[in-house]
Formats: C-alpha cells, structure tokens, sequence
C-alpha cells in the first residue's frame, strides 16, 4: 500500500508543523504526500542560518528509504555526499587496528553521508517546489490544543493559529514538549562535548602528513582512545575535510550548537595522540571549528498531548549521541510514520491516529536509542588487549532489524494491529478506573 505517487488527493486534515530542521521537513513533506494540508513555521528569518552549519550527517539506509520516494532528492543528496564502503580504525597512537566494511548493506538502500546544510537545503528546496506553505521569521510563543472545536494549534506573534494537528520539531528545546509532559523541563549535560570542522581539502594536500587522506577519492577513518573517539573523512572526491572528536565535557562552553571552537584548545585533549590527528586539526582555518556540549534527555513517558492533538519528532521527542549514527534518520521515520497514521485515521480520528504513531515509534526509538551509549562506551572504554585480539569489537553497531526497514510500510503493514493492541489495552485500563 505504499505511496509513490507526488501527492493523494486532499484528506482535509490540517497539519502545523514547528521547525524546518531535518524532522520537520520530513513530516511536512511526508504529510503533502499524503494529501495533507501544510504550514511549517520556523523562527529563522533567511533558511541559510540553518544551510550553513557545517558538519557531517548521516542517513542509513532506514532514513534514506524515504528519500527514494521524493522525486530527484535522494539523486542529488548522493550527488554531494562521501563515496566510501568502509571505515578505517586506529589506535589513537596511530596503528591500524580494523576495517569494517559496509558493501552488503547496499542490499537494504543508500547510506547519505554529507554535509548537514547542503544535505538540508535539497531537502528544503523540495519542498518549497511542493508548494508546502512554509513561513520563517516565525517564533511560536506556545502551543494550544481543546475538545471544542476539537482542534491544536500554535501562538504566533500572539496570533492564534489552528489546525487537526500539530507536529511539533523544534529540537531538545521544543515548547511542545511543556504541554505533552505539563511542565517546563530542562535538557541535562550528557557529560560529553564535540569538536567539528569541515573545510576545504587545501591545506591538508600540501601537508605532508595528511594528504594521503585527499589523494585517492574520499575517505573515512578513526581513531579511538580513552574517553575520546576523533573520527576524520574526505568528501566530494577529497575536496572537502571533516573532522569531528566526542570528549568528556570540562564545562568550559556553554550549551550551544555553534559556540566557536579554536584549534589550540581542541589539541589540548589529545595529548599523546598521533600525528594525522593534530595536523588535521592544525590544518582546520579560522572559523570553520565548532565546540557544542551533547545534550540529554531523559526518555519521555509519552510523545503525544493529553487530548492527543500534539505530537513530538525528532529530537524533540528523543534526542540521539552521535555514536548511535541513527538521530537523524529516526526523525525521518517518525515524520513518515506520523503522516501514514493521519491518512489512515482520516480527519474524525486525529486522536487515534497519534495514539497510532506512538505505538509505532515508541519502542523501536528507544531501542534505537540504546545504542549510542553503547557505542561510545565500546570505544572510549575499549580493552585494548582484548581488542588486539579481536578487533571486530570495535567496529559500529549495525544491525538488520535497524537499518533493513521501511517505515512507511511498517506503518501500513501494522496499523490496524496496532489499533487492535490500544483497544485491549484501554480495557484492560477501564476496569481499574
């Protein structure tokens, strides 16, 4: 039952969606599809403050699955993205240790991997060629959701805006996530913080302690030591260098996604590391470095408001690590998921239709989840006597129940099972009331 086509006919549901981040895009795109009707609000005046953040991104091939179905994206996005089957990894003093290769997992789709603005920006440019109302220089002030009329909406430059529906992506910081738990909570340190950088390959040719990196294509390699994991590619046939390195978080910036970062502070934490590392780090030019803490939270008991007219995606439901290499996709099934259940419900069981897409995503999030954690442990608290053994046990998680799926097709596969496991578990609640 798959949807192919550029759009269904109109469903009549009206849907607001908050935020033009990745997860917002994908859930109004996925909800045009499906007949749906869109406005996307964002609180950016000009879409480059989001095009140009400059850092690497990573869609598997469950988040790219939805790509394929959004005419001449998924073509683009590979146009621009890393061409490697594999990763190399060293011991942070610089000897090989392992190659993990990812060949047969062309078998499940295309793993995109590029830089987060340009990769934004195809994503964005289809659905401005959609039609898709979308409206910046937006600042939702709150959100609202009533019995009668049965409708959600948002407050807008103190304008009361309403819809069916609201999706609600702003990220970790979202205002949607007060009237879904019904108090303000705020994100918590996860203990870590991130250096990125991405630049031109210039001074990394001419280097001559780095520029096998840029000589033959791109490449993808890491080094993994204690508390630390820096991990170094080369993009559009070596052109272009990023570097990215996860360490515990000494406080000494504050919690930003774009607080600038300086090459002679991030040398400090790798002391004693090889050096490829610190020349790609010396190499990085002014400006082009970016220190941000890794935000927390902690698991929500729920992604949907109590009338069930609201609901979280993205990071604003389940922000990811970046070792779990899966926040991005995951917030691409949950606007495929999300927008599937509208059209299955229809207009006159919006309610269910959320109650729908969490059942589906609740589980798998935070299973999902579960593997960030645990890929950084595996790596910054790596035994390296057991690991000269059997290096595979540093290689990344990746597994088929993860990666070899379709949500949209899970969501039309399930749906009426799913209504089925709600309806039994409501009575199983109604006797105890």
């Amino acid at each position: 039952m798959a949807n192919n086509s550029p759009r269904r006919p109109p469903s009549g549901i009206k849907v607001i969606v908050v935020g033009a981040g990745f997860a917002g895009l994908a859930a109004a795109i996925e909800c045009d599809r499906k007949g749906h009707s869109v406005t996307l609000f964002d609180k950016v005046d000009n879409i480059e403050e989001i095009t140009r953040i400059g850092d690497i991104i990573s869609f598997d091939p469950n988040g790219s699955v939805a790509f394929e179905r959004w005419p001449g994206v998924v073509d683009q996005m590979e146009a621009i993205a890393r061409q490697t089957k594999h990763i190399d990894l060293y011991h942070h003093q610089g000897k090989f240790v392992t190659r993990q290769d990812f060949s047969h997992e062309k078998a499940w789709g295309r793993r995109i991997n590029g830089h987060r603005g340009q990769l934004h920006n195809i994503i964005y440019r289809h659905a401005v060629d959609r039609g898709i109302d979308i409206r910046l220089g937006k600042r939702v002030e709150d959100y609202f959701e009533q019995d009668s009329p049965p409708q959600a909406g948002v407050v807008v430059n103190g304008e009361r805006i309403a819809a069916d529906v609201v999706i609600a992506a702003e990220g970790v910081r979202s205002r949607g996530r007060k009237i879904v738990l019904g108090f303000d909570e705020n994100p918590k340190s996860s203990g870590y913080a991130v250096y990125r950088a991405w630049f031109p390959a210039d001074r990394v040719r001419n280097n001559p302690v780095i520029k096998h990196l840029v000589e033959n294509g791109d490449t993808h390699q890491g080094f993994i030591g204690p508390d630390i994991h820096f991990l170094a590619s080369t993009i559009k046939n070596g052109t272009e260098v990023n570097w990215v390195f996860t360490h515990i978080d000494d406080g000494n910036i504050e919690e930003s996604w774009q607080f600038p970062g300086k090459p002679e502070e991030a040398l400090k934490y790798l002391e004693g590391w090889c050096d490829v590392v610190h020349e790609l780090v010396k190499a990085t030019p002014d400006g082009r470095l970016i220190d941000h803490k890794l935000v927390y939270r902690d698991p929500l008991p729920t992604f949907i408001s109590p009338k069930r007219r609201i609901a979280l995606i993205g990071d604003s439901a389940h922000p990811f690590l970046p070792t779990s290499i899966q926040g991005a996709s995951q917030s691409i099934e949950d606007g495929v998921v999300l927008a599937t259940c509208l059209e299955l419900s229809g207009r006159q069981n919006i309610p269910r239709a959320l109650k729908a897409y969490e059942k589906l995503r609740y589980a798998r999030v935070h299973r999902a989840q579960a593997n960030g954690p645990k890929m950084r442990e595996r790596w910054h608290k790596a035994d390296w006597n057991e690991v000269w053994k059997k290096p595979e046990m540093i290689h990344l998680i990746r597994e088929t129940w993860l990666l070899n799926f379709d949500a949209e097709k899970d969501a039309y596969d399930r749906f009426s099972i799913v209504l089925e496991e709600l309806e039994r578990d409501e009575q199983q609640i109604k006797p105890r009331l």
